[in-house]
């Protein structure tokens, strides 16, 4: 089993940046692939980027295509998300959730991180 919580949410203005940090429990961690996905007020949460769990293989939303880095440490059972050039569409309450193996479904989920991003 893992548990995850997430940190680093915060106001920032347009342009910003802020690292989200999602810390996870479990001897297992390093076998999970990690995603970071979002819910803005009255939408469905949606993808924004994953890691493999060798942190080799990345995947983003296209949104946040050059603008986001997810990286993951396995010795400190970490994943980040540094997020630059931040947007008021950035908005968002974000989840680190976490998958076996390769990818699939999100078996275990944080609590979320409010990102708030003013114009």
């Amino acid at each position: 089993q893992v548990q995850l919580e997430e940190s680093g949410g915060g106001l920032v203005q347009a342009g910003g940046s802020l690292r989200l940090t999602c810390a996870a429990s479990g001897r297992t961690f390093s076998t999970y692939a990690i995603g970071w996905l979002r819910q803005a007020p009255g939408e469905e949460r949606k993808f924004v980027a994953a890691i493999n769990p060798s942190g080799d293989i990345l995947d983003y939303a296209n949104s946040v295509k050059g603008r986001f880095t997810i990286s993951r440490d396995n010795a400190k059972n970490t994943v980040y998300l540094q997020m630059n050039n931040l947007k008021p569409e950035d908005t968002a309450v974000y989840y680190c959730a976490a998958a076996p193996g390769e990818g699939g479904l999100y078996n275990y989920w944080g609590q979320g991180t409010q990102v708030t991003v003013s114009s």
